[in-house]
């Protein structure tokens, strides 16, 4: 069965000439003149062709996220290619770390690790969050792609078991 926009029926009235009532999408006949096997048909290719449609419209959404998923995990390795890249570990014989989302200097004898505590200078906002004074963070990171100047970490923080 084609599908045809704009037909007729063309089935027989009763005085012979063909039915003029137009049909659309998967009818045969207009209303009239469809018989049961005919609505049966046209309601057949209805559920089928709506069928067809959601499936195909599923179908694309996962091929789209599954697109979507593979060029996020491509950025990001293209992300960590240009980091490693641009990373640096030392700046004037001074290990630099990152600590949350900022970079300090660590001029220190023994290097710092990933999860090390470290009492970082005040700064205006610290004074205003948290009284004066160095305030403790965590390395988070080794090296770092800023490229400004940098402040100097106070010291190593004590730690909270009571070892230093």
């Amino acid at each position: 069965m084609t599908y045809q926009p704009d037909r007729t029926c063309g089935r027989p009235t009763r005085s012979g000439t063909p039915c003029k009532i137009r049909i659309s999408g998967s009818d045969v006949a207009c209303g009239t003149h469809a018989t049961e096997q005919d609505k049966a048909v046209a309601e057949a290719h209805r559920r089928g062709w709506n069928e067809g449609w959601k499936d195909g419209c599923e179908s694309g959404a996962s091929s789209s996220k599954s697109h979507i998923a593979h060029l996020e995990k491509r950025v990001k390795e293209l992300e960590e290619q240009l980091d490693a890249a641009r990373r640096v570990y030392e700046v004037d014989g001074c290990q630099v770390v990152q600590v949350g989302k900022y970079s300090y200097r660590w001029r220190g004898s023994d290097p710092l690790a990933v999860g090390d505590r470290v009492l970082l200078p005040e700064n205006w906002l610290s004074k205003i969050k948290e009284g004066p004074g160095p305030t403790v963070g965590v390395v988070t990171k080794l090296g770092t792609t800023y490229r400004g100047s940098l402040a100097d970490i106070v010291g190593r923080a004590p730690t909270t078991d009571g070892t230093d």
